[in-house]
This record gives structure tokens, C-alpha cells and sequence, in this order.
């Protein structure tokens, strides 16, 4: 499958107007330690790019900014949509909340209202991604990237992203906690979390970070690296090979892309939601 092998680091924009992000909160960094990945498909890893003395703890706040201000959903939209699926995302005490399907209000008419992920107005090229997140009991949500929204939208479902995602789970009830490679901090359905993982108990706030730079990416979960992989090698070629995305053409193809919170009919809610661009 064909993939670019650089890319820049510079963020475009969505053909939405680009929105002004308030500062909101104290900027949280990170404090990492190195942690070795690993797992049933998992190689054991070095230190990830980030576990030395160049982590996220030597980074300036200033290099920070949110991409949730508390109080809007400024700088947010459905994907394949012209707004946010009404009634579906609310703000909720600080937090984007993705409101269980089941009690989402109807329309005037009696209709459910329509759902869909949520999908950032600006794209990313070399990034960190810092997030916090928890669910409900039994829930089942994602964060995906290296999103392309018309990719996404000429496939069936069209209102949800086609995308590495990081998964977001309650992994002891919820039916995907059987399989490895659906539990959380997991690359969805390619890479399980490793040994290093540590999930916090339904309703706690996880903290989770994504690395994406050049080919190479990684997941953290709770201050440890559960996931690390590199787009162009022949360990990721297999593991796409055997996901349900194999067939998909494109899927893999690196790009700058959008960041994506999924609607998976569950109640989850997100807070701290915070990048940081990597230069050349």
C-alpha cells in the first residue's frame, strides 16, 4: 500500500474558519517514565522517542495549546457534517461529554436526533496529543488520528472516522475486552496495550497521550508507553494485513490529518484536551 514517507509538520486548516482557542486551565504536561511495550503482537521496544531526557517534562507549557476551551465546542465539528451532531455532544462541567445514545433527546418530531464522531476543525501533520478520559460502566469509545474526512465519509457508516485509534474502553464489561487488541490505550484491532499498562477503575479519569511523528507513533496510557509501532515496517504491514482495514484503500496512508473523538452510542466523557506541533 503506497504511503508518504515525510510529511510536515505544519497544521492546516479544515475549510471551516479557523477558530481562536481561549487558554483554558494550567496546561498540563505530563510526567513520563520508560516503559518497555509489549504484548501478543508487540516487538519489545527501546525506550519510546519520548522517555528521555527530551520528554514531555523538559517541554515548555507555552509549546502546549488546548484544543477544548472548558465552555464551547469551538474548533469542533460532526464529521461529514456542517456543525456538531445536536444533542449528542454536550459541555459538561469542563468536559466534552459524548451522551449515551439511549437518552439523547429527540426531535420535535419524534425522531431520534442523528449522531456521528466529532472531528477537530484543523488537521495535524507531527504532533502530541495529550488527553483525559473516562466512561461509564459497560462503555466503548476512540480516539482516532491520521483522519481523512472525505476517506471517512465514502465509506459506510459516512458520519464515523477511518483512522488509527487509540481505544478507550471499559475492558472488563464491554464484549470487545475479550480480544487484546480492542482493549484500552490499544492500536484498534492491530496492536494490544503491553505488560506496562494501567487502567484506572470505571469513572476515574485515565490520562493518555498520543505520539504521532514521520512513521513512527506511539501510545501512553496513566504515564507508561503501551503501544509503539513504525508505519514502514514489515511488523505493521502484517498486523494491517490481518485488521479490518486490509481492504480499505488508503487507510494507511500517512497524511495530515484530523483528530476524532467516536461516537459509539456509550456515555464518555473527555477533559484536558491538549496539542503540542513537533517541529522539523
Amino acid at each position: 500500500m503506497p504511503r508518504t514517507l515525510s510529511i510536515s509538520a505544519t497544521a492546516t486548516r479544515h475549510v471551516t474558519p479557523p477558530h481562536t482557542f481561549p487558554v483554558f486551565g494550567t496546561l498540563l504536561v505530563l510526567a513520563l517514565g520508560f516503559s518497555a511495550c509489549s504484548g501478543a503482537d508487540a516487538d519489545p521496544p527501546a525506550a519510546g522517542r519520548y522517555a528521555d531526557e527530551t520528554s514531555s517534562s523538559d517541554i515548555s507549557p507555552d509549546d502546549w495549546r488546548p484544543l477544548f476551551d472548558g465552555e464551547t465546542l469551538n474548533g469542533w465539528i460532526g464529521l461529514g457534517r456542517d456543525a456538531v451532531p445536536q444533542g449528542h455532544w454536550q459541555v459538561e462541567d469542563g468536559t466534552i461529554r459524548k451522551v449515551a445514545s439511549g437518552t439523547v433527546p429527540v426531535a420535535e418530531d419524534g425522531q431520534p436526533l442523528l449522531g456521528g464522531d466529532l472531528m477537530t476543525t484543523e488537521t495535524f501533520g507531527d504532533f502530541e496529543f495529550a488527553f483525559e478520559w473516562k466512561v461509564a460502566e459497560g462503555a466503548n469509545s476512540g480516539v482516532k488520528y491520521n483522519v481523512s474526512e472525505e476517506l471517512s465519509t465514502s465509506h459506510v457508516p459516512r458520519y464515523a472516522a477511518l483512522g488509527f485509534e487509540y481505544q478507550v474502553l471499559d475492558d472488563d464489561r464491554h464484549p470487545d475486552g475479550a480480544l487484546p487488541s480492542h482493549r484500552s490505550g490499544a492500536l484498534y484491532d492491530m496492536i494490544p496495550a503491553g505488560e506496562a499498562k494501567a487502567l484506572k477503575p470505571v469513572g476515574e479519569w485515565n490520562e493518555s497521550r498520543i505520539v504521532f511523528e514521520g512513521m513512527h507513533g506511539e501510545h501512553w496510557l496513566n504515564g507508561a508507553m503501551v503501544v509503539e509501532y513504525d508505519m514502514d515496517s514489515p511488523r505493521f504491514d502484517s498486523l494491517l494485513a490481518a485488521s479490518k482495514y486490509a481492504d480499505i484503500e488508503g487507510f494507511a496512508d500517512r497524511r495530515v490529518g484530523h483528530i476524532v473523538l467516536q461516537d459509539h452510542s456509550d456515555d464518555v466523557w473527555f477533559r484536558n484536551l491538549r496539542i503540542r506541533e513537533i517541529d522539523e
